[in-house]
């Protein structure tokens, strides 16, 4: 009996850390970890922070990353602060989150995203990089 609680417990932790299905949960998450930006600068008016932020509760960023500090992968702010919001790093970000990649951050691999369109995590880049200080 106890193998089956452990199971259990396991089985729980992964589809917690995989974001499971609650996406209300998410858009709570989301809101609660987007507003200290929207605060200290006037973000909520850039039609690019905005998409971009509606695409991030959509899908399952979240799971792996926050807005200011580290999670399973670098926080948004520190990846704005690496990389200058350029046409040439929107392309090349968008296309990591869509194919996935490791090394840049450590050994963890961020899973690829191939339901994103190219269009879409250009968008999340977007968000992402206005986030810069």
């Amino acid at each position: 009996m106890k193998k089956y609680y452990v199971a259990f417990a396991v089985l729980a932790a992964v589809m917690t850390a995989c974001g499971g299905n609650d996406a209300k949960k998410e858009e709570k998450t989301t809101a609660t970890t987007a507003a200290a930006p929207a605060a200290t600068t006037d973000l909520s008016a850039n039609p690019d922070y905005q998409k971009g932020l509606e695409l991030v509760a959509k899908n399952d960023c979240l799971t792996c990353h926050k807005v200011s500090e580290k999670n399973i992968g670098p926080a948004y702010k520190d990846v704005a602060a690496k990389y200058e919001n350029t046409d040439a790093n929107i392309s090349m970000l968008a296309s990591k989150v869509i194919k996935g990649g490791q090394g840049v951050w450590g050994t963890v691999p961020m899973t690829p995203h191939p339901q994103l369109s190219e269009a879409d995590a250009q968008q999340i880049i977007k968000y992402i990089l206005l986030l810069k200080k």
